[in-house]
């Protein structure tokens, strides 16, 4: 027997709509590219975002087909997320932060029809202008005054081209799993593989993660997404606040301690979001000044790496300020876990609440987590036993786009993360390590295989390995190591200099040392685990020059 309730739709138009009515006057308030503040309301982002669909449709543009970002957290992202994505377009989030080959690879294996670009990243497009041959529209995300001088041939002047398109659009009614958004991954070795949204997985996951023991925004919160919008959806943040009606405040492209401390400030932020470089940043420049407070901040929430204790703790002590940490994946949409504590935790001492709150947090309703062993057996949940962390869940992705990577899933319908984690028994993971060596810097992942393969590219290096080493401030920073060729003579400054240019600039080892052998496994492989416990107290020159 069937229910007989209404079948509605999930869609994400809904979540604009639903703040244009009943929070109509909320803010959103943007520290432009262009330099002043920008205010306005929700229910002028979404008489805005229905003009640009309009005049997306006046371009071309049809249903299913991709239009890419390259954009900082601004009031004109927001509405092109929902103007693209609310009439059955994919909006497609590209990180800048990668190398170029990769972002022109990512363009066209997405099928980009046009790409939205903030001023900031206007060179990197004309640079990549003879890969992009699909790409029909480039839209400078400006007014006419600031439009700048380029290359990019017919380059469109965002302002224009909402501006002249009528706001008479009523959103679509659709197959709720109709695709609506695209990121791509940047953490595995080879091509970034694209994970591909539905506007039912995002629904889903945007009102779980409104929940009160997870990101728990409301109507009288000012939320600051420092976190981008390319990196997994801004941690879904542009999407639950319209759903709850909490005023958002967009970072721009500035993200320094002073830039964010001034946002924090003026505008009465009570919840943000980030990963720890951005908060040790914050806390360095509070520092400078012992009489600075955080006066509205109430909840911070950490992710895309480990929070140090340190930091957790500063926080709380120092500013009356609760850390939250979290873990997520691209793949996850991105929430997975959050570190909300359990009733009773809160009145634990200080150093066993800590222990707590540095621990990647418990799933959410509708994830399911399990650890197993290498042949694929569930380990006990008891915070001893490490294994590989398996996920299962409506927002966490099936497959690749183009079915990249072949089949993902185990027999049960399992992801594996990659990540090496525990289970306690009150339901908190732990990651221990990761399955595959890739190096986790600033809240942004590094291929060792990728730096390895550059590396012994020059024909004075007979091998290299590449392995993380602890960094303060970026969590890991890579360590090349180099075993040259017989005679030869290579330094570290010509190995950098080499090379520079193929790989990206924030890919640069910290330090390169050279070395007669490597270790190996019995089948050839390099032995990492032999490496990081020969080099785990080797302090990278970067940490000393800052002691």
């Amino acid at each position: 027997m069937r229910g007989l309730m209404q079948e509605r739709p999930l869609l994400i138009s809904s979540f604009l709509s639903f703040a244009a009515i009943y929070h109509k006057d909320r803010e959103i308030v943007t520290r432009t590219i262009e330099g002043p503040i920008h205010r306005y309301t929700y229910a002028d982002c979404e008489r805005r975002a229905r003009k640009l669909a309009n005049a997306l449709k006046g371009l071309g543009l049809q249903f299913g087909d991709v239009v890419g970002t390259l954009a900082w957290n601004t009031y004109r992202h927001l509405e092109i997320w929902y103007g693209v994505s609310g009439q059955g377009m994919v909006c497609h989030t590209i990180n800048p932060r990668l190398f170029p080959n990769q972002i022109a690879y990512i363009a066209n294996h997405a099928e980009d029809k046009a790409i939205f670009v903030d001023l900031t990243f206007v060179p990197l497009v004309e640079k990549l202008l003879p890969h992009l041959g699909n790409v029909k529209h480039f839209v400078i995300m400006t007014d006419r005054a600031h439009m700048p001088a380029t290359s990019i041939p017919d380059a469109i002047c965002y302002e224009e081209l909402v501006e002249g398109a009528s706001d008479d659009f009523t959103w679509p009614e659709f197959d709720e799993n109709t695709a609506s958004s695209l990121c791509y991954t940047s953490g595995t070795t080879g091509n970034p593989k694209g994970v591909l949204y539905s506007h039912r997985s995002t629904a889903l996951h945007s009102m779980v993660a409104n929940g009160k023991d997870a990101l728990g925004m409301g109507s009288t919160d000012a939320v600051l997404p420092v976190v981008p919008m390319f990196h997994a959806n801004a941690w879904s943040i542009p999407y639950g606040a319209p759903m709850s009606g909490a005023k958002i405040v967009m970072p721009g492209a500035a993200m320094d301690g002073a830039s964010i401390y001034e946002l924090l400030e003026t505008e009465g932020v009570t919840m943000t979001a980030a990963v720890p470089t951005v908060w040790l940043m914050l806390l360095q420049y509070l520092e400078k000044d012992g009489g600075r407070t955080l006066s509205t901040l109430k909840r911070v929430v950490i992710g895309g790496s480990a929070a140090p204790r340190s930091m957790i703790e500063t926080f709380e002590t120092r500013f009356g300020v609760s850390v939250c940490h979290a873990w997520g994946m691209t793949e996850m949409s991105p929430l997975g876990t959050l570190g909300s504590l359990k009733a009773g935790m809160e009145k634990l001492p200080l150093e066993e609440r800590l222990d707590i709150q540095c621990k990647q947090g418990r799933a959410v309703f509708c994830v399911e987590m399990k650890i197993t062993d290498d042949d694929g057996n569930e380990l006990p949940r008891d915070g001893k036993a490490f294994g590989h962390l398996m996920v299962r869940g409506p927002w966490i992705a099936g497959a690749y786009l183009k079915g990249d990577g072949g089949n993902i899933l185990d027999q049960d319908g399992f992801f594996d993360t990659g990540d090496v984690a525990t289970l306690d028994p009150e339901g908190f993971m732990q990651i221990t390590d990761r399955a595959k060596d890739v190096i986790k810097s600033g809240g942004e992942w590094i291929s060792s295989i990728d730096l390895e393969n550059a590396a012994v590219g020059h024909p004075d290096v007979a091998e290299a390995a590449v392995i993380g080493i602890f960094h303060p401030k970026w969590d890991e920073r890579p360590l090349l190591i180099v075993v040259r060729k017989a005679g030869k003579e290579i330094g570290k400054e010509e190995m950098l200099t080499f090379l520079a240019g193929k790989i990206a600039k924030w890919w640069m080892p910290d330090d390169v040392v050279f070395v007669d052998e490597l270790p190996h496994t019995a089948t050839g492989k390099l032995l990492k685990t032999k490496l990081r416990e020969d080099f785990k107290d080797y302090k990278l020159p970067t940490i000393v020059a800052a002691e």
